[in-house]
């Protein structure tokens, strides 16, 4: 089902003002002429090897579906709502052709609404389920905190599937909102993801994104604030195995005074043919005074045949900031830190292991749900399991 014309003109009217003139962000938009198929030429498309995402882009319809095991804690819905539905309770439109066919193709939306000033306990957990890489499987899914609410909320992904999913993540005023996404895939999947943050007023919201599976997997984190005071922290962690291409795109739009945003996105490759990218960027209006934002990414290549894209932008429109700043690099192990370790004894491999686990630590201890930091930490071993682990000669 599609959004009805009325819904569109209202949705895309309110956006008149917000639109952004980003060439990384293109404007948000539910027609689908406004999203055109990339050729790879475009500068949002040219670090993606279009090839492998198998039609995806071609935007064919499809009655394949995710299994979904969810865990909702006591006061949480999750309920069908159609596409006219999600885009009148405020979901934030599409911006790129991959969310814009998923909210043609899906066949209405889920919303999973969060009541107002419910604090929850436990983390409300979505765990969704592909069978295979044949099937091409559409997702559309809202989830609503509501004002002076509190929560946790996990979507995990494993199996194998094409998928393609548009997320929008509405914050309520006063708020507090932790949301997770895992892309723990088989090694066929494909998976390309928008999660697009509506910060409410003195709301404040942690989104991470966590990429270890899959051939492929393309997703991107926008925030945007519904009024001032809103803090937004977005955090990713990720993986690239031999032949694998990860990438995260990240967009802070500072529509609004006043608001803060942080990013810290951490990855490791190893393999011959691993491929990250990761692209930031944060515009700040010139009606958003007294701002404050920080972007960095950190890259730590394990093995020869690796290749780590990164590129962060900012787009300044006003100088009266409180501050802003970005980094970026792509390294090595460091040789002072494997030398002291092994200057003590502790073995070259083990010395590896260590400097990994120092690396993704301080992420994964602001994941705030111990299940999914044990199941991280497990993760990473076996990745090092592959080749920093593995003795020299069967590593060669």
């Amino acid at each position: 089902m599609t959004v009805t014309d009325t819904a569109r003109e209202s949705v895309e009217s309110m956006l008149e003002t917000k639109r952004t003139e980003s060439h990384l962000n293109p404007p948000p938009s539910y027609d689908l002429a406004d999203h055109p198929a990339p050729t790879g030429r475009e500068e949002i498309w040219r670090f993606t090897p279009l090839k492998r995402l198998r039609g995806i882009l071609d935007g064919e319809a499809s009655e394949a579906k995710l299994t979904w095991e969810t865990s909702l804690p006591e006061g949480v819905t999750l309920t069908e709502i159609s596409a006219a539905e999600a885009a009148e309770i405020g979901e934030l439109a599409p911006n790129d052709r991959p969310s814009a066919l998923a909210v043609a193709n899906a066949g209405g939306a889920l919303l999973l609404d969060v009541p107002a000033d419910l604090e929850l306990d436990e983390p409300v957990w979505l765990r969704l389920h592909g069978d295979s890489v044949d099937d091409l499987v559409w997702g559309h899914l809202v989830i609503r905190i509501g004002r002076f609410s509190k929560a946790t909320v996990v979507l995990e992904h494993t199996g194998s599937a094409r998928y393609s999913a548009t997320t929008s993540v509405l914050v309520g005023d006063g708020a507090n909102a932790n949301v997770l996404t895992l892309q723990d895939w088989d090694d066929d999947a494909v998976h390309l993801g928008r999660d697009a943050i509506l910060v409410g007023r003195d709301a404040s919201v942690r989104h991470t994104a966590i990429s270890f599976g899959g051939d492929l997997v393309r997703m991107h984190a926008n925030v945007e604030y519904a009024g001032p005071g809103g803090q937004a922290e977005l955090l990713g962690l990720y993986f690239a195995d031999e032949g694998q291409h990860i990438e995260h795109r990240i967009f802070a739009d500072h529509n609004e005074p006043r608001t803060k945003s942080n990013v810290i996105y951490k990855g490791a490759l190893q393999g011959q043919g691993a491929h990250t990218v990761w692209i930031g960027n944060v515009l700040i209006r010139k009606v958003a005074e007294g701002i404050e934002t920080y972007e960095e990414n950190r890259n730590l290549v394990l093995t020869e045949g690796c290749h780590a894209d990164s590129v962060p932008n900012l787009e300044i429109e006003t100088g009266e900031i409180e501050g802003a700043g970005h980094a970026s690099a792509t390294a090595r192990f460091d040789d002072e830190q494997l030398f002291y370790l092994q200057a003590r004894g502790i073995s070259e491999a083990e010395s590896r292991r260590l400097v990994v686990h120092g690396f993704f630590n301080d992420l994964i201890r602001k994941v705030g749900v111990p299940e999914l930091e044990e199941k991280l930490m497990a993760t990473v071993e076996e990745e090092l399991s592959k080749n920093v682990l593995r003795p020299a000669e069967d590593a060669s």
